[in-house]
Formats: structure tokens, sequence, C-alpha cells
């Protein structure tokens, strides 16, 4: 196996914390998955903000807008 990086084993614990929890909560059903799901979502937004990415969060916040939209009604 080739060495890995510092931002290389990050990224890979990352997943391997994120895929513990999910398999944890998939235990619970659709709701603990969803759970989950939302917790990655805003993992993923702030770290990519951190990169520069200045559009991640309306994108996630259209996201969760449609979603509501669609099931208030």
């Amino acid at each position: 196996m080739p060495a890995q990086t510092k931002a290389e084993r990050r990224a890979a614990n990352k997943l391997d914390h994120f895929e513990k929890r999910q398999t944890e909560r998939a235990d619970r059903g659709p709701r603990g998955l969803a759970e989950s799901w939302v917790e990655r979502a805003r993992a993923l937004a702030a770290e990519r903000e951190k990169d520069g990415d200045t559009e991640v969060w309306n994108d996630l916040s259209r996201t969760i807008s449609t979603w509501c939209t669609r099931y208030e009604q």
C-alpha cells in the first residue's frame, strides 16, 4: 500500500467514521439514516466553505427548502 499524505489519512478516517455512524444509525431505520445524511451534508458544506466554495451553503439550503416544500403540502 502506498504511503498516504496527512490529508489522505484524514479523508479516509472521516469516511470510516461516517460509515460506522451510518451503520449504527441504520439500526434505527430511515430516521437514523436521515440523521446521518444531514450530519454528513453539514460537514461537507463546512469543509467546502473552508476551501473557498461560496455557494455550498446556498445549494444545501435550496435542496432542503425544496424537500420541505414538497412535504409541507
